[in-house]
C-alpha cells in the first residue's frame, strides 16, 4: 500500500511483478476477445467488425498458486496522502493501520515518498492505537531515501517474497463465532430492500450479538430520520451523545458544501420507489436488527466491543465498505435490489439480492437471494439463519464470494465531508 498517491505507479509495478508468477490474479478474460477484434479489423476494417460475430468471453480459471495457504498479495492504491488537510492525512493513516492490523492480513509492505503529510510516524502511532505490539511483518520503503527507484522496488520485492514464504506456513485453525466481525451494507437499494434482504441481515446481526460477535452498521446519511430509534437502543448516555454529535457535525458539513442528507437517494433509488431520504433510511436501518447499540465509532476507528457498532461513513458504496473493513470487518454483507459488483481487497463481500428477478438476471455477481421473503416462502428469521450458515462457509474458506472470484477489489478512503 502507498502512504501517498505519488507511489501508486510503483505499487502497480509491484503488482505486475508479483501477479503472474504467484498466480494471485485471474488472467484477463478479455485478452482473447480483443485479439479477435484486432484480427478482424486488420482483415477488413470496421465493416468486417459489423458483419462478423466474435465468441462471447468465458471466465478464465486462475493458475495454481505458489503459496497455497495465502489468498494472495493485494495491491491498494488511492488518491490521498498529501495536498489535503492534516486531519485527512491522519484519517488515511488510521484507515491503513486498520488494514495492516486486520486479522485477514498476514503482513504489509508500505511505500512512502518521504515528504507527504501522511508520515510514517503517524502510521506507526495509528498502528499502536489498534495493536500496541504488532506481531506481523511491516516493511516500509522510503523512495527519497533510496538511490534509485529500481533499488527500492527490488528490495521491496525481495523482502516481501521472503515474508510471503513465512506466512504460507500459517494454517487455518478453529475460531469461535465471537471472533467474527461482519459489516452491514446496502447499495443499489430498491423498494424491497427494507422488506427482505435488510431485515434478514439485521437478524444475522442480532444472532452475532448474542454469540459475542460484532456487527458494523455505517452510512450515517442513510440513518437520517431514524436517529431516535438508535439513540433509544444505545447502551449508555455517552454512546448516544457521540452518535448525535457525529450526525449533527456530518449534516452541517454536507449543508456547508451546498448539499444535505435529503439529497442522499440516488437516481436508481428514486426510480425504484425510494423517493425521500426518510423512506431510504427506514429500510437501511433495518440492517442493524433490534439489538442494543454497544458502541459508536468515528471514522476510521476500529470496533472493539461485541454487539452492534455504528460507524460514521458516507453511504457511498466503496467508501463505506472500505471503512467497515478498516474497522475490522472480516466479511461484509452487502444487500442490493438493483445490482452492484462492489468488492474489497482483504475481506469477502457477500452480495445479497432483495428480489429473485435480480438474482436471476445478474447471477454472476449475486451470492444469495432473499426473494423468498417477498413471496412468503421464507421468514426473515429463516433467511437470516441461512445467511449465517453461508457466512460460516465463507469464513472457513469452504466457499468464495462472487466478488472474490471476479477479483473485484475496490478501495477508496473517505475524504471527509465530501461524500454522502
Amino acid at each position: 500500500m502507498p502512504l501517498v498517491f505519488c507511489e501508486n505507479n510503483n505499487i502497480l509495478a509491484l503488482r505486475r511483478a508479483f501477479a503472474k508468477e504467484l498466480g494471485d490474479t485471474a488472467p484477463d478474460t478479455y485478452d482473447q476477445y480483443i485479439a479477435q477484434l484486432a484480427k478482424l479489423y486488420r482483415e477488413g476494417g470496421a465493416e468486417k467488425l459489423k458483419t462478423h460475430e466474435v465468441p462471447q468471453v468465458q471466465d478464465v480459471q486462475r493458475c495454481s498458486r505458489l503459496f497455497p495457504n495465502l489468498d494472495g498479495v493485494k495491491f491498494l492504491t488511492h488518491e490521498m496522502g498529501c495536498g489535503g488537510t492534516r486531519d485527512d492525512a491522519r484519517a488515511l493513516c488510521g484507515l491503513l493501520a486498520g488494514y495492516i492490523c486486520h486479522p485477514n492480513v498476514a503482513g504489509a509492505t508500505v511505500l512512502s515518498l518521504g515528504c507527504q503529510n501522511a508520515e510514517v510516524s503517524i502510521l506507526h502511532e495509528e498502528i499502536r492505537k489498534r495493536t500496541p505490539h504488532l506481531a506481523k511483518p511491516l516493511l516500509i520503503f522510503d523512495q527519497q531515501r533510496s538511490h534509485v527507484e529500481s533499488a527500492m522496488l527490488t528490495a521491496a520485492i525481495r523482502e516481501t517474497f521472503v515474508e510471503l514464504a513465512k506466512a504460507d506456513k500459517i494454517a487455518r485453525a478453529p475460531a469461535p463465532l465471537s471472533a467474527l466481525t461482519v459489516g452491514l451494507k446496502c447499495g443499489g437499494s430498491d423498494g424491497f430492500s427494507g422488506l427482505s434482504a435488510n431485515p434478514a441481515i439485521g437478524h444475522v446481526s442480532d444472532l452475532l450479538a448474542v454469540l459475542g460477535g460484532k456487527s458494523i452498521l455505517s452510512e450515517f446519511p442513510e440513518l437520517c430520520g431514524v436517529e431516535q430509534n438508535l439513540i433509544d437502543r444505545c447502551t449508555s448516555d455517552d454512546v448516544a451523545a457521540k452518535f448525535m454529535s457525529l450526525m449533527r457535525t456530518y449534516a452541517a458539513r454536507a449543508k456547508a458544501a451546498g448539499s444535505g442528507f435529503d439529497m442522499n437517494p440516488s437516481p436508481g433509488n428514486i426510480r425504484d420507489g425510494l423517493i425521500t431520504d426518510a423512506m431510504k433510511s427506514a429500510g437501511a436501518a433495518r440492517k442493524g436488527g433490534a439489538s442494543p447499540v454497544s458502541d459508536v465509532l468515528d471514522y476510521p476507528e476500529t470496533a472493539t466491543k461485541s454487539g452492534l457498532n455504528l460507524l460514521c461513513t458516507p453511504g457511498s458504496d466503496v467508501e463505506a465498505v472500505t471503512a467497515q473493513v478498516g474497522a475490522g470487518a472480516n466479511i461484509v454483507l452487502f444487500t442490493t435490489g438493483l445490482g452492484t459488483p462492489t468488492g474489497n481487497p482483504i475481506a469477502p463481500v457477500m452480495k445479497i439480492a432483495t428480489n429473485t428477478e435480480l438474482a436471476r438476471r445478474m447471477h454472476d455477481i449475486i451470492d444469495l437471494d432473499t426473494g423468498g421473503i417477498i413471496r412468503g416462502e421464507k421468514t426473515i428469521e429463516e433467511m437470516g439463519e441461512t445467511l449465517l450458515e453461508e457466512i460460516l462457509r465463507v469464513a472457513a474458506g469452504d466457499a468464495r464470494t462472487k466478488a472474490e472470484l471476479k477479483v473485484q477489489e475496490d478501495f477508496i478512503p473517505w475524504k471527509r465531508g465530501v461524500s454522502l
